[in-house]
């Protein structure tokens, strides 16, 4: 309703003309965006005293225009964000996104079917099926194998845990141990103290030097712990760290969680994806064998937030752990005889919508090739980067390009080890202020190193290349600063 009538807006609705006004103008602002995204700076980040001064408004009573709205909406507040689908933002694990997708977003919005009992969305739950069965296959996992789709990583983790706790301790903790990579993602020990395991029931096991977990020492830790009394029940894998890449020794994991009779879950997160690559195939192909396997399609499958799933190697595990009895949905409850699947009982959400659309969609619409293509072309990326940086001065390679994702540091001569982390933050620091383009920084034992994640297919060489000159003009600036205030402290 607009600001200043004199009877409230009932319905809460808009005509036909007001919600086609507001639609097409909600397009063109996607529009504009999206095709002016490389002109645009990365990371524009406001103070909190400004972000409230310029933001912050008292609830209101009457409406106004959503139209106008818009106008603050892209002005005071999207502006104020750091823009993941960038073709210059090589931070953390970017979403490059694909505007198909985000239109389905849209119709998920506008057809709000919520995918949880079978007759409330026979449709949409039928095609969340096939897309989970299409990354099913893809990961070369067994017929009977099955899966959900959930917000992200974080509740894949937490989901096929919560399944191998259900399974192998039949939830019964106490003494339970589990096993991953000091580079295993932090979400995974964040579901671990959800499902409620101590810090003490979750041992971190040494690296070799590909920064991949140490088989060796896992199978030694496993040994000593059941002589000690523990009780050893499960082994997190990874298929690309976020750090570097690194995908652990699936096979070798796959024969010590046979020999010793645990579960077996790979956080594939971020690489997973890679497994319709050539090359990531080569890597990846172990994944057939896991028990469950986390895989974002908003990673590196090019979706927007979020979409994450979870594969089950026995999808009846997955109704075993969180099927329930709903009396008061017993009126929309599908008949599991008549192959009717109650998505609800498959994982933590009762209330869930239909993010598979969006992943379906834009598969449907550009093919899996062109997903490889783009794959393969991410993967490319990250080596020209890589050969790039390696022929500047006062640059060291510190971990190769791998599942596209470059570890490197500047090393001035002269500088302590403490020096030279500090430098390579604050490079990090001068690149969000400066604002065109974006990385992150991580940590490689004591050395704090910077790291490019390439996997956006509309980034080009030209972006590289800009990307690398400005990381160098950062180096060099902060350098000269800290000789002058050498120079200073001498005087």
């Amino acid at each position: 309703m607009s600001k200043g009538e004199s009877s409230p807006n009932t319905r809460l609705e808009l005509s036909k003309e007001e919600m086609r006004s507001l639609g097409y103008r909600v397009i063109d602002l996607l529009v504009e965006h999206t095709s002016t995204l490389s002109e645009q700076t990365v990371s524009r980040v406001g103070s909190r005293e400004a972000m409230e001064a310029s933001i912050h408004q008292p609830l209101p009573i009457d409406g106004e225009d959503p139209v106008g709205l818009l106008d603050f909406l892209s002005e005071q507040v999207f502006h104020h964000s750091m823009v993941t689908n960038h073709p210059r933002f090589f931070a953390f694990v970017p979403s490059p996104s694909n505007f198909v997708s985000v239109m389905a977003d849209t119709l998920i919005s506008g057809y709000n079917s919520i995918l949880a009992e079978w007759a409330e969305a026979s449709g949409p739950a039928t095609l969340e099926l096939n897309t989970v069965d299409w990354l099913r296959e893809l990961c070369g996992m067994p017929a009977d194998a099955g899966g959900i789709f959930v917000s992200g990583g974080s509740a894949a983790n937490l989901t096929a845990l919560a399944v191998a706790r259900e399974v192998v301790l039949q939830n019964r903790i106490e003494g339970a141990r589990v096993y991953c990579s000091e580079q295993t993602h932090a979400s995974n020990r964040k579901a671990l103290k959800v499902l409620g395991f101590s810090t003490e029931q979750v041992v971190g096991i040494a690296l070799d030097h590909d920064w991949r977990i140490d088989c060796d020492a896992l199978l030694k830790q496993i040994q000593e712990d059941r002589r000690s009394g523990w009780i050893p029940f499960c082994i997190i894998g990874n298929a690309g760290t976020t750090s570097t890449g690194a995908v652990d020794p699936i096979a070798r994991l796959h024969e010590i969680s046979r020999s010793e009779k645990l579960w077996l879950h790979v956080d594939g997160a971020y690489g997973a994806a890679a497994v319709i690559t050539e090359r990531g195939a080569e890597a990846l192909r172990d994944l057939a064998h896991v028990d469950s396997l986390a895989i974002d399609p908003h990673k590196w499958l090019f979706q927007p937030f979020e979409i994450g799933c979870v594969l089950i190697r026995n999808s009846q595990h997955l109704t075993d752990t969180f099927g329930q009895d709903h009396i008061y949905l017993r009126d929309v409850t599908g008949d599991p005889l008549a192959g009717e699947v109650n998505l609800c009982d498959a994982g933590i959400q009762l209330t869930r919508n239909f993010r598979a659309l969006k992943l379906w969609l834009s598969l449907k619409t550009f093919g899996l090739d062109s997903f490889r293509s783009a794959m393969d072309y991410t993967l490319d990326l990250a080596t020209t980067a890589q050969q790039m940086l390696a022929a500047r001065d006062n640059v060291e390679i510190c971990t190769p390009a791998r599942l596209a994702i470059l570890t490197f540091r500047f090393i001035p001569s002269g500088w302590t080890e403490t020096d030279l982390n500090a430098l390579n933050l604050s490079i990090v620091q001068w690149m969000i202020k400066d604002g065109r383009a974006m990385l992150s920084s991580t940590q490689l034992g004591e050395k704090v190193v910077l790291r490019l994640c390439t996997i956006n297919p509309r980034t080009t060489e030209a972006d590289l290349e800009f990307t690398v000159d400005l990381l160098s003009q950062a180096a060099d600036t902060l350098i000269k600063e800290h000789a002058n205030r050498d120079d200073s402290s001498r005087g």
